[in-house]
C-alpha cells in the first residue's frame, strides 16, 4: 500500500545532518555497557579475537516466567554518528516521554552503537587496515547476539531503523521473521543499492582508495585529501530548501563547506571506507516474502538516495505480505533523506501504524 503523506507541518556515511543538537540521556534506567563477542567469524571468513558492541538501553523492561524481556524496542541508527542519535531531542522527546509512541514507561528500548561506528569495534581502535571488511549481515548478526544473548530478549515488538538502519531492519525482519510484531523504515528502499546511488557511493570510497595519504590503510595521519569531496557529499542528503537557508550567499556557502571539511579531517578514512563498502552484501528483495512482520517504510519525495520516481520500493513492497509504503512530500518540516532525524514530520504514521500491530502478548513475569 503507498500512502503519499500530506502534513501541514547518509547517502553515505561521511554525511551528517545539517544541525545535530545535543543528546539528552535523561530517561528512566538509561545505561551505557558494552557486549562482548569472542572470535567472531566475518562472512568473509575473517575473524576477530574481541568484537565489542557499545550500547544504551532504557525504559522498562517485562520479563516472561523464564526472565526474558519481552517488551523490547529496537533501535538502529543510521550511516552517521552513533546509536546517540536517537537520543536527540526531535527524536527522544517525541518518542519516549510519557504517552509518546515509545514511552519509555512501557518498553525497553535497546540503542546499540552499529559495528564500525562509535563505541563498537572499528578499524581506527588500532588494526587498522587490516580490520575485517564487515559486511551487513555482519552488523545484523551481532547486534542479533547483542539483542538475544546478551540482553536476554525473546520479543521485540518493534525494530525501528533509519537509513543504514532502515536496510538493516528489513534485514532482521527475514533473517529472524519470529522476533518482532513490527518493523519501521525511514529513508531507505529493500531493494540492491544501484544507479546514482551506489555510484555516489563507490566515487567517496575510491576518493580514499586513491587519496596517496592513505597507503593502504596503514597511515600514522589522517588522509587529508579525499576530505574536500566528501564534505560536498555529505551535504547532498539534504534538503536543498534546508541548505539554502543555512547559506542563502556565496560567503555563506563557504562558511559551510569549510565547516564540513573541518569535521570530516576529525573523522577517521578507514571508518568512513569500511563503512561505505559495508553495503556490498545488502540485496533484500528476494528475501521479502519471508517477513512475517508487519512493515511500514516512510520516504520522502526529495530523498536524493531514494528518488521515489524509480518506482522501486512499489516493486519491492508488492513482496511483502503486510507492508505499508509512505511517501512524505515536501515542506518547510522536512529535511530530504535527514527528515527521519524530525520524529514529528513522522511520527503520526508510526501511531498509526502501532494501532494495527497485534496485541503485546502477556509477559507472564515481573516489570
Amino acid at each position: 500500500m503507498l500512502i503519499r503523506a500530506v502534513l501541514a507541518v547518509g547517502l553515505i556515511s561521511i554525511a551528517a545532518p545539517a544541525a545535530a543538537e545535543p543528546e539528552n540521556s535523561n530517561w528512566p534506567n538509561y545505561q551505557e555497557a558494552n557486549f562482548i563477542i569472542k572470535d567472531y567469524k566475518f562472512a568473509s571468513g575473517e575473524t576477530l579475537p574481541q568484537l565489542k558492541l557499545h550500547y544504551r538501553t532504557l525504559g522498562s523492561a517485562e520479563r516472561n516466567a523464564a526472565g526474558e524481556i519481552t517488551n523490547g524496542v529496537l533501535l538502529l541508527q543510521g550511516n552517521t554518528g552513533t546509536g546517540a542519535n536517537w537520543l536527540r531531542p526531535t527524536l527522544a522527546d517525541e518518542l519516549f516521554k510519557e504517552g509518546q509512541p515509545l514511552d519509555a514507561g512501557r518498553y525497553f528500548i535497546i540503542i546499540p552503537d552499529a559495528l564500525g561506528r562509535g563505541g563498537s569495534s572499528k578499524p581506527s581502535d588500532g588494526l587498522k587496515g587490516s580490520f575485517p571488511h564487515y559486511r551487513y549481515h555482519d552488523m545484523v548478526d551481532s547486534a542479533h547476539r547483542l539483542v538475544t544473548d546478551g540482553l536476554e530478549v525473546a520479543h521485540l515488538r518493534l525494530v525501528i531503523g533509519s537509513s543504514l538502519g532502515c536496510m538493516h531492519s528489513f534485514l532482521w525482519a527475514e533473517m529472524y521473521p519470529d522476533l518482532m510484531d513490527g518493523i519501521v523504515g525511514l529513508s531507505c528502499q529493500p531493494v540492491e543499492v544501484s544507479g546514482r546511488n551506489w555510484i555516489m557511493r563507490r566515487a567517496a570510497a575510491e576518493a580514499i582508495r586513491h587519496d596517496p595519504d592513505w597507503k593502504n590503510g596503514n597511515y600514522d595521519k589522517n588522509p587529508t585529501h579525499y576530505i574536500y569531496s566528501a564534505a560536498a557529499g555529505s551535504l547532498m542528503p539534504e534538503s536543498a530548501a534546508r541548505i539554502q537557508e543555512m547559506a542563502p550567499t556565496r560567503a555563506a556557502a563557504d562558511r559551510l563547506y569549510d565547516e564540513r571539511v573541518a569535521r570530516i579531517a576529525k573523522g577517521d578514512a578507514n571508518d568512513s571506507l569500511w563503512a561505505i563498502e559495508s553495503i556490498e552484501d545488502y540485496s533484500p528483495e528476494a528475501d521479502l516474502p519471508k517477513i512475517k512482520a508487519k512493515v511500514l517504510l516512510i520516504n520522502t519525495v526529495e530523498d536524493v538516495a531514494n528518488p521515489p520516481e524509480l518506482g522501486t520500493v512499489e516493486r519491492a513492497m508488492t513482496e511483502i505480505k503486510e507492508g505499508r509504503y509512505v511517501l512524505i512530500p515536501f515542506s518547510d518540516k522536512t529535511h530530504g533523506h535527514f527528515t527521519h532525524y524530525y520524529a514529528a514530520v513522522w511520527k503520526p504514521y508510526l501511531i498509526s501504524f502501532m494501532g494495527t500491530l497485534r496485541p503485546a502478548a502477556a509477559a507472564g513475569g515481573t516489570r
